[in-house]
């Protein structure tokens, strides 16, 4: 884990769908990182906002680094006026990642922006991988998904592409023997409540950050064995101690 922030230069900055946008960064090293890390960002000088923001690693390839974000706030509305050859003060990698397991029946489940973790966990596994993916209305990343799942189960809120309802509508637990989650909390909580005594799940769990090195407490969850730093005993938990 990195100790300090470092600058790292845009290489490409993209809207890949209305808001959401993927932004590549050159990195020296990335040997390090692992699926289901993340990175504190910072893209202004100014005081305010005044703290970074937590993105999830999207993809490592070739010394880059890629990250997939939707503009929420101020802070990520400043960091999406980036262009090419600027600069973003990162820190990281973060966190605990996912405990990767080879050669099983393994389902990924992803809602939304959730999908950024997604991708790069895909790309290191081994295996026969499903991926279900549920977007509101428009997708993106499909294609990425398509060159390395087995399986592509694709869902929309609005049947604008894929099936008409949620990613979970399409799933049966019983057909894996992993399951890795990640989006928004009432979709991993019907992950989790369909998996229940049937499979073992690996949940990514989200929430706002100040620090992203475990000191300032401000993004506990509520697990079976009490309050949890998702920064620092996270992102990453069994889906069994999560109380939600």
């Amino acid at each position: 884990m990195k100790t300090g922030f470092e600058s790292l230069k845009i290489v490409s900055h993209t809207e890949i769908s209305t808001t959401i946008f993927e932004i590549k960064l050159e990195i020296a090293n990335t040997d390090a990182i692992k699926p289901g890390q993340f990175y504190m960002i910072r893209g202004w000088e100014a005081t305010d906002p005044f703290l970074p923001r937590p993105l999830s690693v999207a993809g490592v390839e070739d010394n880059l680094l890629t990250f997939l974000y939707e503009i929420k706030g101020k802070g990520t509305h400043l960091i999406s006026k980036l262009k090419q050859e600027d600069t973003l003060e990162v820190l990281g990698p973060l966190g605990n990642g996912f405990t990767l397991e080879n050669n099983k029946r393994i389902a990924l489940i992803s809602g939304g922006i959730g999908i950024a973790p997604m991708l790069y966990l895909l790309e290191e596994l081994n295996g026969e991988i499903d991926f279900y993916a549920g977007f509101r209305s428009d997708v993106y990343w499909t294609e990425k998904i398509e060159e390395q799942a087995s399986n592509v189960f694709l869902s929309t809120e609005d049947g604008r592409f894929g099936h008409k309802g949620f990613c979970t509508d399409q799933f049966d637990p019983y057909k894996y023997d992993l399951v890795f989650t990640c989006g928004p909390v009432p979709m991993m909580k019907k992950v989790l409540s369909l998996c229940e005594g049937i499979v073992p799940v690996q949940v990514s769990m989200e929430s706002r950050m100040a620090c992203g090195i475990g000191a300032c407490l401000g993004c506990t969850v509520e697990t079976s064995s009490g309050l949890k730093r998702v920064c620092k005993e996270g992102p990453v938990f069994e889906g069994k101690e999560v109380l939600f």
